[in-house]
């Protein structure tokens, strides 16, 4: 989730050469100054782009050429969205914002769950067809989403997004322990070491590292690892060798999607959750840019959302939503024009483009990646605990609430064969566990806080923490 909203930054608006008093937002920056902050976008969001498509190759058995249609679709997607989110189609799509839009980890655990249901060689398709299906229903609600967010108050998506943390973080550790669990030497020590050598270099790069160098401590984390993984044979490089340096992704390269109902209500779910967070983003950037955040800023942000979920399995993407971490490099760096994550935007649509780099990152080995991935997915726990410490905790409903709504959301993580005699779309729904908490979640607190009380509860503000 994003950086708490620190509030415009100080200093009087730039004007035109010769012309009127021009918004921050809209500021052509020169080079010299644009194309480093663009850098640092990149940094922030790279390790986030390029998480879903590994994770979800890996689970359905790619090979590193199909991996690396996944993370080149995946860079494409995010590039095309974040271009329409900052530049826009006036009066349809886009906040004219500088806010990032790319493929969410909250779709992971979802689509591992569909993933599992299905059979080899109809498990993306599957995913495929319920990710459209999702941007549609994106689409459709969109108009009307502010009248639904009192449904999803921090201590819905409070829940959520800790169950994102909590339930994904079994990939990181199967990854550190060498990532193909069929393997004889699964779990060695060596890939336990690299893992922790990994770990190792990103805390330190945390704790000694400034400005820039702090803030790509994860990417740092990977080169060194991986660096170190190369004297004991541990990189394997091949796939370089084999990729293309530049190709457009093909259409449905995997297969024609597929519409199976449990896995559409289970992204459907998740969708609700992303485009509060959206929502929650819009606003603290509104507020961080000094730009007023109307109905129809985020109307057409969310439309955003929708039309890059709808498009993006087409060529291979992934459920798309607000990248949080870029609305806090904006609150840091004080650099609030959108044309800078444009250009951030467009970078990322050029790397998509061009396979080879996809597969730079294909070739980091499984420990490298779990050592990082460690850290990655527990910071969006944290992140979820911090939105549940604003969500009036103080009540013991509000307690109940939580404590039971987690509760849910473990039962798979820490009972995998506990639906296993329920019906397949039953298991397809509740076997993720964000499906699961976020459907107890909403539940409890229409039980709560909407049925029986006069008029219902007053729909509470978005956090953005």
């Amino acid at each position: 989730m994003a950086t708490p909203a620190q509030g415009p930054a100080e200093g009087p608006c730039p004007t035109a050469p010769d012309g009127p008093e021009v918004h921050p937002v809209d500021q052509k920056l020169h080079p010299s100054r644009l194309v480093p902050a663009a850098l640092q976008h990149i940094a922030a969001m790279y390790a986030g782009v390029v998480t879903p498509p590994l994770i979800i190759g890996q689970a359905v058995r790619l090979d590193t050429a199909g991996q690396t249609r996944l993370i080149a679709a995946s860079l494409l997607i995010a590039g095309v969205a974040t271009l329409l989110q900052t530049l826009g189609i006036k009066g349809f799509v886009g906040n004219r914002l500088p806010f990032v839009n790319a493929a969410s980890s909250a779709g992971i655990a979802p689509m591992l769950a569909i993933a599992e249901n299905n059979a080899t060689g109809d498990q993306l398709p599957a995913i495929y067809g319920a990710v459209m299906v999702a941007g549609v229903f994106c689409l459709a609600i969109g108009p009307f989403f502010g009248k639904l967010l009192r449904f999803f108050p921090p201590l819905v998506t409070g829940v959520v997004i800790t169950l994102i943390g909590v339930t994904l973080m079994p990939v990181p550790v199967a990854w550190a322990q060498g990532g193909d669990k069929t393997a004889a030497d699964f779990g060695s020590m060596k890939y336990l070491a690299l893992a922790a050598f990994t770990l190792v270099v990103i805390l330190l790069i945390q704790r000694f590292g400034r400005g820039f160098v702090k803030q790509v401590a994860l990417l740092l984390g990977l080169l060194i690892g991986t660096l170190a993984a190369i004297p004991f044979g541990m990189a394997d490089f091949g796939a370089l060798g084999s990729a293309p340096v530049a190709a457009l992704p093909t259409p449905f390269a995997f297969g024609a999607p597929e519409f199976q109902p449990a896995a559409i209500i289970s992204l459907c779910l998740v969708t609700l959750v992303l485009m509060t967070e959206s929502s929650a983003g819009m606003l603290a950037i509104g507020e961080i840019c000094g730009r007023e955040t109307d109905g129809r800023t985020i109307t057409r942000g969310l439309r955003t959302d929708g039309v890059a979920t709808l498009l993006g399995p087409v060529f291979g993407g992934f459920p798309t939503s607000a990248f949080a971490q870029n609305v806090g490099v904006v609150s840091l760096t004080k650099v609030r024009s959108r044309y800078v994550v444009a250009a951030a935007g467009g970078a990322l649509l050029v790397l998509g483009v061009f396979p080879v780099l996809g597969a730079v990152v294909s070739t980091v080995p499984m420990p490298v990646l779990g050592g990082a991935g460690i850290v990655l997915f527990g910071s969006i726990a944290v992140s979820g605990i911090r939105t549940l410490s604003e969500a009036g905790l103080d009540d013991s409903s509000n307690i109940i609430l939580v404590a039971v709504s987690l509760g849910a959301g473990i039962i798979p993580l820490a009972a995998p064969t506990f639906y296993a005699d329920f019906p397949a779309w039953a298991q397809t729904v509740l076997g993720s566990g964000i499906s699961a908490g976020a459907l107890v979640a909403v539940a409890l607190n229409l039980f709560f806080h909407h049925l029986g009380t006069r008029g219902g509860a007053s729909a509470p503000a978005l956090k953005s923490s």
